[in-house]
């Protein structure tokens, strides 16, 4: 039978590596309860251009992610640039530490491999925002652009990740930025814009910008050098520019940038939840 041809409720299984290699217990119980309750296609991709492939090839196979907060993004944004992302529904079972399970815990995927599994066969899908940026990036969980006293980005590592560079990815993510202080050298001079109103411009030290999509809005918080409290606004779009500046978003530190916007999209993609 074709993929296109697939019986209803077929499922298919794109299991990360980095998953198979730090938890493959999790990952065995999570294909065994799959595989027993649905007509389920396992694919083991060793790197995200197989993990491309397999998904554009699905046919009417309904996605289900064995990873973590990372794997997930990665589905999303690729059905998100095939412009498939309202159509489909992506299921997750994750699979890693729980520093790298932040997004997946927020939009109340059940963490254990059982409970997960369950979820994806009898689960309902969920409609969530996404923050989409002029590059055609998205953001599911929040992001944030910390202090210049942060720690710097460090190169996305090249070919099949491996134990170790999953458990760097793991100190990055659990690693919390130092509070900066309020002096000029901790500063970005950046110019914040909400919908066009502006929230703060390069003659004003700002040292935190914070963006997430919260019920159908996009909130920002931005904390300065300025005179009284943080800057809040719910808007549909934001702009950032100013000198070069990075971003951490999901897990992932991007940039060095001048200019970004992130739009939301209300209700842009399905995941599947316990009932």
């Amino acid at each position: 039978m074709s993929e296109a041809g697939a019986p209803a409720g077929a499922l298919l299984v794109l299991v990360d590596p980095v998953a198979r290699r730090l938890d493959g217990e999790s990952v065995r119980i999570a294909k065994d309860v799959l595989c027993a309750g649905a007509a389920a296609k396992v694919c083991l991709p060793e790197s995200p251009e197989e993990f491309e492939r397999a998904l554009a090839r699905r046919g009417h196979r309904r996605p289900v992610v064995v990873g973590d907060d990372r794997a997930l993004v990665r589905a999303v944004s690729l059905l998100h640039r095939s412009r498939e992302l309202a159509a489909s529904v992506v299921s997750l079972i994750p699979v890693g530490p729980a520093g790298a399970l932040v997004v997946a815990r927020s939009l109340g995927v059940p963490t254990g491999a059982v409970a997960a599994a369950r979820a994806v066969l009898g689960g309902v899908a969920q409609r969530h925002d996404l923050l989409v940026d002029d590059s055609d990036g998205v953001v599911l969980g929040g992001l944030r652009i910390p202090p210049l006293g942060s720690p710097p980005a460090t190169p996305k590592a090249v070919g099949t990740p491996t134990v170790w560079s999953a458990c760097r990815s793991l100190a990055r993510t659990l690693v919390r930025p130092p509070v900066a202080g309020h002096g000029a050298a901790t500063a970005y001079r950046l110019r914040v814009e909400a919908d066009g109103v502006l929230l703060a411009d390069v003659d004003q030290p700002v040292h935190d910008v914070s963006v997430a999509a919260r019920d159908g809005l996009v909130e920002v918080v931005v904390r300065g050098g300025f005179s009284g409290p943080p800057r809040l606004a719910r808007v549909r779009s934001v702009t950032v520019t100013g000198p070069d500046f990075r971003y951490r978003a999901d897990h992932t530190i991007s940039g060095p940038v001048r200019r970004r916007t992130w739009t939301l999209r209300a209700g842009a993609w399905g995941l599947t939840v316990p009932r």
